[in-house]
């Protein structure tokens, strides 16, 4: 019989969460710092071709960028001797897949997110059919995935370019890559981070304000920012102090400055006018 935690009344319920809180701030905000870490990371230029087979044919890893400036690549198994093939993916891989947020959020931040595997493309658009997965997704055709250390086991690459020169900037895999799928775990794991001014970034880093850049995954490009929003943003920046013990650095829009929130700066606290 599973031995259960107490039961309490709704004050002493309130009490214990808001001290787990305290401990929840602590790390969001050894979130932040370490991802400001990683935007300080040395870059590996990258100075091998490699060779990718995609839905357009042949392609280089400068290629994998579609013209935007980062690219996060994640090692899928799925291939011949892989448990699951043909008709699917690793087990474990399929899970990762299957948390990927809408890639068009990424591309608004200038960041292209793409799977790789060993299997042949028919395969790979058969089974991302099947599955329900919009992602691009190559077919390695060299060495790759020994080169960026995902030959044996997954993992997630970030690379930066620089022109037509590209450089690795940071690399996650084991249980690291369980927290991979949202749009703020990929960017925060990129040299440019999310690029909104709250951040801890470089002097000269692309940022913007936040919330203006969010959008409806369909309509980047199209539409404007909801200025309804941006003016509550400013009315927040505007009354300053937040408090000490706010874990999100920005101006939340219609949110008072006791919110205890404990999300991330990308999501914490947003409460859309009507």
């Amino acid at each position: 019989m599973m031995k259960t935690p107490p039961i309490v009344t709704s004050q002493e319920w309130e009490a214990a969460r808001r001290q787990l809180l305290v401990k929840e701030k602590e790390m969001t905000r050894a979130r932040d710092a370490l991802a400001a870490q990683r935007r300080r990371m040395p870059w590996l230029a990258v100075e091998k071709e490699y060779a990718f087979d995609g839905p357009g044919g042949r392609a280089s890893l400068l290629d994998l960028f579609e013209g935007r400036r980062q690219l996060i690549v994640y090692r899928a198994f799925f291939e011949p001797g892989v448990f699951g093939w043909p008709d699917h993916a690793c087990r474990g891989c399929s899970l990762v897949a299957d948390q990927v947020a809408h890639v068009a959020h990424l591309n608004a931040r200038d960041t292209t997110l793409v799977f790789v595997s060993r299997a042949p493309q028919p395969d790979i658009e058969r089974v991302k059919a099947r599955m329900g997965w919009t992602m691009p997704w190559y077919t390695m055709t060299d060495e790759f995935d020994a080169d960026f250390g995902v030959d044996e086991w997954h993992g997630t690459n970030a690379f930066i370019r620089d022109g037509d020169s590209v450089y690795r900037t940071y690399f996650i895999n084991s249980r690291g890559d369980e927290a991979m799928g949202s749009t703020w775990s990929y960017l925060d794991m990129t040299a440019l981070g999310r690029q909104e001014e709250w951040e801890d970034s470089p002097e000269g880093y692309p940022q913007t304000p936040p919330y203006e850049w969010w959008n409806w995954h369909d309509e980047y490009g199209d539409a404007e920012p909801a200025q309804e929003w941006l003016a509550k943003v400013a009315e927040a920046a505007d009354a300053g102090d937040r408090g000490t013990d706010d874990p999100d650095p920005r101006p939340r829009p219609a949110a008072s400055a006791g919110d205890d929130t404990t999300g991330s700066p990308g999501s914490a606290g947003c409460r859309c006018p009507e």
